[in-house]
């Protein structure tokens, strides 16, 4: 028989809304680069080399500050942490919309990076501080749905606006939004900081040496940079495949988007909700699974009729959910309280670093062609099934530790 669910009270509902809308504007910000990819690329005459270094620098800079940032990651309150990484963020995707060249806005996303990249762990962070692993697999559900608002709200809109406006307007647009989000989190958000009566007196770098060091968590920040690679390799070529493999015209791509995300929106709640009931390493398996399945058929595609485009997305999403909300929920379940911050500071850098070097790697793979083609798709959907299978094996050792320690 299932286990029952534990309810959630009223201040957490609250939290979780924050943190998902939150995660909205940071994952918006990210996501927003890859459809725009196929208006980028000709406008600002840059290759796809370029254009995957676009999305790499971001990445980049998100590791090294995440790495940095954590030594002092479990020494002040989360919420003052989370407030000052955050107005960074949306200062660097201000000048994102201000850009004029490539160069400004490899900069600019450099900034973004800076700051961005560090306020995922900081969610992190909180959602272990705040809520027990029997409620993590719907807190991640719920913040998932960040990825299908940002599909179904942003990404159709800020396609709508570069449209109408320019490439520009999408990074205006998350900047209103994102400013709307720091007044919430100023005025609302509870001081966290129980974790700071847990620490011993060191410095940050020997905090982060600590973290680093510590050979119960090495397994999970293997896994954490094998379960980015792939997705960050397909993820910022989907709309030029579409556009110039599939046959998907660019007044059809926000369609793709829009109903994807309309799915995921329910899907994420779903995949969480049995995550916390059933099994969790069985979720991932099975997702795994999934993800390999649809990513090689996904990629050795031709020309494609838009409602079968639309239902591949939507299996790609299922299987995405899949895999990252049972595995972020059990690699929660790994550090000790009062580490979690530099834990989730290193996880965060790991994967975005990890994320950065497959962009980078895919934008040496594929081949645009002078009709716009993307030549060797199907090599990262290789790459992709061979991560799924190797962290298959590491989750199930990462799943016995976390039931010993619950």
């Amino acid at each position: 028989m299932a286990p029952t669910l534990l309810k959630f009270t009223p201040y957490q509902k609250f939290v979780v809304a924050l943190l998902a809308f939150l995660q909205f504007t940071i994952i918006l910000d990210f996501m927003i680069i890859s459809p725009l990819g196929a208006i980028l690329m000709p406008e600002l005459h840059i290759t796809p080399a370029q254009f995957g270094m676009v999305v790499s620098a971001y990445a980049f800079c998100a590791g090294i500050s995440g790495f940095l940032a954590a030594g002092f990651a479990d020494r002040y309150d989360r919420k003052k942490l989370l407030i000052f990484f955050y107005a960074g963020f949306i200062l660097g995707t201000l000048f994102c919309g201000l850009a004029v060249s490539y160069e400004w806005l490899l900069a600019a996303r450099m900034i973004t990076g800076i700051f961005g990249g560090v306020i995922g762990s900081i969610v992190m962070a909180i959602m272990t501080d705040l809520f027990p692993i029997e409620m993590r697999g719907r807190v991640m559900g719920y913040i998932q749905t960040s990825f299908a608002a940002s599909q179904v709200l942003g990404i159709p809109a800020g396609l709508f606006f570069s449209n109408i406006w320019g490439w520009h307007a999408p990074f205006i647009m998350i900047v209103v939004i994102g400013t709307a989000v720091g007044f919430v989190i100023v005025g609302k958000l509870q001081p966290i900081d129980g974790h700071l009566k847990l620490q011993i007196r060191q410095n940050a770098l020997g905090h982060l040496l600590r973290t680093v060091t510590n050979r119960n968590y090495t397994l999970a920040f293997a896994v954490t940079a094998l379960l980015s690679t792939g997705g960050f390799m397909i993820m910022p070529f989907s709309s030029a495949f579409s556009v110039s493999n599939l046959g998907i015209d660019m007044d059809h791509l926000p369609m793709v988007y829009l109903v994807t995300g309309i799915a995921a929106i329910f899907i994420g709640p779903i995949v969480g909700r049995a995550t916390d009931r059933y099994n969790k390493f069985r979720i991932f398996v099975g997702g795994g699974i999934m993800t390999s399945i649809t990513v090689i058929y996904y990629t050795h595609l031709e020309i494609t009729p838009l409602w079968l485009v639309i239902l591949i997305n939507v299996v790609m999403f299922a299987s995405i959910f899949s895999r990252m909300i049972p595995a972020q929920a059990l690699t929660s379940a790994i550090p000790e309280p009062a580490n979690r911050g530099a834990f989730m500071a290193v996880s965060s850098s790991i994967q975005q670093m990890s994320g950065g070097l497959a962009a980078l790697a895919a934008g040496l793979i594929v081949v645009a062609r002078p009709d716009g083609h993307i030549d060797h798709f199907p090599t990262i959907g290789f790459i992709l099934t061979g991560t799924v299978a190797v962290t298959i094996v590491m989750m199930y050792f990462i799943h016995q530790k976390a039931l010993g320690q619950n």
